[in-house]
Formats: C-alpha cells, structure tokens, sequence
C-alpha cells in the first residue's frame, strides 16, 4: 500500500511538473427538435500546476492566424484592413478554473461585449460502484444534477486531477466522459499530450473583459435575448447618418435592425438545447 501511494504521489508529481493537454470530442444537439443533426468539436484541455483551460483549440489557431495578419496590416498603416475569419465551428467560449480551488470563470460575450463570468455553483457528486473501460483507462461512474441536467460522468484515478471538460471538476481523477440523460451534450477524451507549450489564449478576448456573476450574466442573456438588436440600435441613434453596404447595396440602419431581429428569432428556434438548459428559462 505505501508502494502504491509513493506511486502515484510521483505520476502526480511529474504531472504538474510539466503541462499537459486532455483532447476531447464533444458532441451535442443544438436543436431538441431535430436530433439527427449531432454536432461535433475537439476540444481541449490544458493544464499545469496553478490552472486549467478548457476551449476550442480550432477557434485558437483561427484567432491567431487572424490577428497576425491584423497585426501586419496595422503595422503597414493599410486604409481598407480587411481581416477574415476562418473559423466556423460553434464553441466560442473559454473556461478556466485555478486549483487548488477550483474558482471557475467563463469568458463569453453578449451583444459584441466581452465578459468574464463567474460561477460558484456547487457540484455535489455521487459515486457509484459501476465501472467501465474506456479507451485505455479504467474509470468509475459518477452522477451529478447541473445547469438544468442530469449527468453521468465516468472518471479516472489513473489521472490524479480532479478537473474535466467545460466547468465540470470535483471527482476523484480525470472526468474521461461525461454526458447528460438525453444524450444532447458528450463530452469524451481522445488523447493526451505531455509537456506542451503553454497556449497563449488571452489574446482572444478584449484586454479587460467586464467581470460579472453568473446571476448578472443571466440577467443580460434575456436582456439581449428579447432585444437582440438593442446595441445596433444604439449605435444607430448615435450616428443618423449611419449607413453599410452589403453585397454592393447600401443598406439603410432600420433594415439592418429588422434584419439582426429576424435572424435572432430563428436562432433561438434552432438553438434551444443549450448546455446550460437552465439558462434558457427566465
């Protein structure tokens, strides 16, 4: 028994000695009416000895490639900076959690505006006797009730962190998969990595994000949700003479409003199967 604890005290050990990296496939459905339409990402998370970092590690790669070349045209002073995009996946937030704690912020944005969330909501666990082998790790069953779900999660002492993908953390070792009751939302991991360089992942959001709590975040969320085109229209008000062109039309300030309200209404149609089922009732 003292043989095994000095065991994993050295993978532990080794562990934060060096960075690492979880990747994990995450499907969900975005729309409960239409389950056929499973999408799916990589995901990553990254992790040293101070902190963890969940997001979209496309989502980073196009980021970076963007601003590099923003960074070019800025420096040659270019009148018309034209700046593509070429990410077209769906996670745009970022979750990070600081151990030993566990203090968990997600970075999002509301109506163009960036925020930093924090959330302080307690997962409560139940471990079961169930196991299971995933991939090449034995794992453990566990349940929890968040955001409005129930969830079956399966985790690993194989991996001494008690971390896991989105805000999920708590458990006795690495969360492997994690899903909830209706099969909406499959978070599982798909490889591992030692001793990767640190991603740099701060450039993504604006230098300083608004800091708000997961409350006031609701709060804005239905705010924008009943009027998504209320900062456009600010903007407007602001400017008369406010004019676009788009697709060499120019297009007036009221017809982009009714154009924001119109998609707004069939995104909320299509996306009502969000993660955090809960934040979609008021």
């Amino acid at each position: 028994m003292k043989i095994f604890h000095l065991i994993i005290l050295l993978f532990t050990a080794n562990l934060f000695a060096q960075n690492q990296r979880f990747i994990y496939e995450y499907k969900f459905v975005q729309d409960s009416t239409n389950r056929q339409d499973v999408k799916s990402e990589l995901l990553v998370l990254d992790l040293n000895k101070s902190a963890s970092k969940f997001y979209s590690y496309e989502k980073y790669r196009a980021d970076s490639v963007m601003y590099a070349e923003l960074k070019k045209q800025v420096a040659v002073q270019a009148n018309n900076i034209l700046v593509n995009n070429t990410y077209k996946g769906n996670i745009r937030y970022l979750v990070e959690k600081s151990y030993p704690d566990f203090k968990t912020f997600i970075y999002n944005y509301i109506a163009g505006d960036d925020y930093k969330i924090s959330d302080d909501r307690k997962m409560n666990w139940k471990i079961l006797p169930a196991t299971e082998t995933i991939g090449t790790f034995k794992t453990q069953k566990a349940e929890t009730e968040m955001y409005g779900r129930k969830w079956t999660a399966w985790f690993t002492t194989d991996v001494p962190v008690h971390d896991g993908p989105y805000k999920f953390h708590g458990l006795p070792g690495l969360i492997v998969k994690i899903q909830d009751k209706t099969e909406s939302h499959i978070f599982e991991l798909k490889g591992v990595r030692k001793d990767v360089a640190p991603t740099d992942t701060t450039h993504k959001r604006t230098e300083k994000p608004v800091e708000i709590t997961q409350a006031q975040y609701k709060k804005l969320f239905w705010e924008n949700r009943k009027d998504p085109a209320k900062s456009l229209r600010l903007m407007i008000s602001e400017n008369p003479t406010f004019k676009v062109m788009k697709n060499g039309v120019e297009v007036s300030g009221e017809q982009m409003i009714r154009e924001r309200e119109k998609t707004a209404k069939e995104n909320q149609k299509k996306f009502n199967n969000a993660l955090e089922l809960d934040l979609l009732k008021e």
